[in-house]
């Protein structure tokens, strides 16, 4: 079957746009055939610098031929009906219509409508212009004298061809004919911009993968991946040294290339006393270069990794005359100065003290309704000296992490490195001679920064990146400024989800309420407090709300006395303001929760039985009473009371509707003695005893025993539906019965809300 062939060739595409913008081209091209019936074997996108381009394989010569009938008016209907079927039908009298007869609704007109499919060709050229007219780039421009009309042509960087071509492998292609903005189709390309510039025609896609070879273009991108890491390797084997893998960076120079030539440069060995990642960022940032190693100490490659070598990875995009020795030459020069820079910063930095920058934050604006970098802080630093003890950490330590922790936003380094931040501040600490978990903590407060980061383990590392992310939380939620559906500028979903990798992986026992209620407090009385002047009842909600301020200044007291003057009468309260922000950031790491654990491989329906209890603000206790549900339901025990509590459920439903009232008082036990069958009393004793061993179990958080006491009411149940008539003729006995199944209902309960789960 014939293949279609689409390049889109224009001035240089940035590399991180490539990848995505081939997908792109893909998919629009790929969907609007099927949308028309076209059906196809495969496709396949493809991206360089200069150009994009699609193969789509085992297309159909034309769309298939459609025949349809319409259903008209009856024989004798009026002309005006006639007419309206003729000219929807498109028939040009009605003797092109057949009659049909119908037993019950006599005859009627019935047009045969046969629309044969159209050429793909015809097809093609008509989706593809508006596909390039509206490709969605992230950024994009207009050129030329065209530019000037509304509408033109918006592409990334100037387009300046295309290739269309659709037939079989075997014949020459047909040229899809089609123009946008001046650009004629055609079947043209040019190769390698400095190699071989020429002009060069190609028919189908194998042909034109050849052509492009000989052109001096890789048109596969893995592919020049694959060369670039492969020749890399063997260079630095030949020097025997590892090469520094680096993903993203193999990503973005495989974008910049059409034909990569891998070239090995160096720098003078005196560099190497600034950190080896500091000397790593350097030359990728600069000059998207991989830098090299020592190898490994053990022959197996195990151990320590290897000290940087004063050598780097440089990818050209020429061959040159002279085997690229002005190219290395001209690189060595750009790194030689960038690594100078790098060496003053480094030296410099070391003059001043952490300590001794704090006062610079004091002019670095975090937030306009948040204060300053010091304001910040000095809040951290507070919630980092309560938090250490849930952590059993240090309150010492953890203080004086915190308030280093932002030292270095303004050092040199960091200031040209911004992505250094953190790093740059615990080798400072080292070399000041501050505790070691201090200094591991103005590394790791940023952690963990996604999620195949790591999490930090030491506690003051733990207490300060909680610290960190929790005021950034209740900031943001306390001046309102949340997430709202893809938009979160501030990472806010990233710091919830840290915070629950923090709790989860270092298995810490903490209550998010108790976590909230101070940084709250603390934001109101210093952030907000101006902001509603014009509130009324303060007084009453701060003494109510359980996330009243507790800050010493300034005091409830002075707080009531300052609204007292002012004869506050309209608008919210700040405290009650506060404590429904409050609530629903709990909502939001609830949330934030359930992706985590749905990711992990948890069942959802689980989850939200377990959150649908109240008062669960422990993540780690959530988190093992959802795995120990799980191991439950899994058990046979546990699938036939989860199927009785539907029973229960469901009889209760249908009977406090009918009834107009719910049944949600104690079973009375003498009327279960005097009247009870023996299934009956047999449930209620059990029943009895399960919530009261789950309820005990639940608060010794032994949640496996609360399973097993719940596992207990899988007979009893059973037993009561097979013998007993919950809807007794006895009106007494009836609602007794309806209690209780309440409390099978009841006794779940003590674990999770039953309703929540399916199957």
């Amino acid at each position: 079957m014939p293949d279609l062939l689409l390049e889109l060739f224009s001035e240089e595409i940035p590399a991180r746009m490539q990848r995505r913008a081939a997908e792109d081209l893909k998919k629009l091209v790929t969907d609007a055939l099927v949308e028309r019936g076209f059906l196809y074997e495969g496709a396949k996108a493809f991206a360089t610098p200069r150009r994009l381009a699609l193969h789509v394989a085992g297309l159909p010569v034309k769309g298939q031929d459609v025949r349809e009938e319409r259903k008209g008016p009856r024989v004798g209907s009026p002309d005006a009906a006639i007419q309206g079927f003729l000219k929807g039908a498109g028939l040009a009298s009605i003797e092109q219509a057949r009659i049909e007869s119908d037993p019950k609704k006599g005859e009627f007109y019935v047009a045969v409508i046969e629309k044969p499919g159209r050429s793909t060709p015809d097809v093609l050229a008509e989706i593809l212009p508006g596909i390039i007219k509206n490709f969605p780039w992230p950024k994009s421009m207009r050129w030329g004298a065209a530019s000037r009309e509304p509408g033109s042509l918006r592409w990334v960087r100037p387009l300046h061809s295309i290739i269309c071509t659709f037939g079989p492998e075997t014949e020459d292609p047909e040229v899809v004919r089609f123009e946008v903005d001046g650009i004629a189709s055609g079947n043209a390309t040019r190769g390698h911009r400095f190699l071989v510039p020429d002009l060069f025609h190609v028919k189908h896609f194998g042909d034109y993968v050849q052509g492009l070879e000989r052109a001096k273009v890789v048109l596969d991108a893995d592919r020049r991946k694959d060369i670039i890491l492969h020749d890399a390797k063997d260079l630095a084997f030949a020097q025997g040294l590892d090469l520094v893998e680096d993903e993203g960076l193999l990503e973005e120079v495989a974008g910049l290339v059409e034909w990569p030539v891998v070239l090995m440069g160096s720098f003078d060995e005196a560099f190497l006393d600034i950190p080896p990642e500091v000397i790593r960022t350097t030359i990728r940032a600069n000059q998207k270069c991989f830098v090299l190693r020592q190898p490994s100490p053990s022959p197996q490659g195990g151990g320590e990794q290897g000290a940087l070598a004063n050598r780097f990875i440089l990818v050209s995009n020429l061959v040159a005359a002279d085997g690229g020795e002005t190219i290395v030459g001209g690189n060595e020069r750009v790194v030689r100065a960038r690594l100078s820079d790098a060496k003053f910063f480094w030296e410099t930095d070391q003059k001043v003290k952490l300590e001794d920058r704090l006062e610079k934050l004091k002019s670095i604006v975090f937030h306009e309704q948040l204060g300053t970098q010091y304001e910040r802080v000095e809040r951290i630093a507070a919630l980092s000296k309560e938090l250490a003890p849930m952590v059993s950490a240090d309150p010492e330590l953890a203080e004086r992490a915190a308030r280093l922790a932002k030292a270095d936003l303004v050092t040199e380094m960091v200031g040209e490195f911004p992505e250094l931040q953190g790093l740059m501040g615990r080798y400072y600490a080292t070399l000041q001679g501050e505790h070691s978990s201090v200094a591991a903590a103005i590394e790791e407060h940023y952690k963990p920064l996604g999620p195949s980061d790591r999490v930090p383990t030491d506690p003051v590392s733990v207490a300060v990146a909680l610290a960190d992310k929790i005021d950034t939380l209740v900031g943001f939620w306390a001046i309102d400024e949340k997430p709202t559906g893809s938009k979160d500028p501030y990472a806010l979903r990233r710091a919830a989800l840290g915070v629950i990798r923090l709790v989860l992986e270092n298995n810490l026992k903490l209550s998010l309420t108790s976590l909230l209620a101070k940084p709250f407090a603390r934001t109101a009385n210093a952030a907000l407090f101006a902001e509603f002047l014009k509130a009324k009842e303060l007084v009453d909600a701060i003494e109510q709300s359980p996330f009243a301020p507790v800050v010493e200044h300034p005091s409830v007291a002075e707080l009531a006395a300052i609204f007292r003057q002012r004869q506050i009468v309209e608008g919210e309260t700040l405290a009650r303001l506060m404590h429904a922000r409050a609530l629903d950031l709990l909502s939001f790491f609830a949330d934030r929760l359930k992706v985590y654990l749905r990711d992990q491989g948890a069942r959802h329906d689980l989850i939200d039985a377990v959150f649908a209890l109240e008062g669960q603000d422990d993540l780690l206790m959530i988190v093992r009473r959802v795995e120990a549900l799980g191991r439950f339901l899994d058990t046979e025990d546990g699938r036939n009371l989860l199927a009785g509590y539907r029973r229960a459920a469901n009889i209760l439903r249908i009977e406090e509707k009918k009834d107009g009232r719910p049944y949600d008082e104690a079973p009375d036990l003498q009327i279960v003695n005097d009247q009870g069958q023996i299934e009956e009393k047999a449930l209620a004793v059990v029943l009895d005893g399960a919530k009261r061993e789950g309820a005990a179990a639940v608060a010794a958080e032994d949640f496996e025993g609360a399973m097993r006491a719940l596992s207990r009411l899988r007979q009893p149940v059973d037993a009561f539906f097979d013998k007993v008539t919950v809807n007794a003729d006895d009106a007494g006995l009836r609602a007794n019965r309806l209690r209780l199944l309440n409390s099978i209902r009841e006794a779940t309960r003590t674990v999770a809300d039953f309703s929540h789960i399916e199957g």
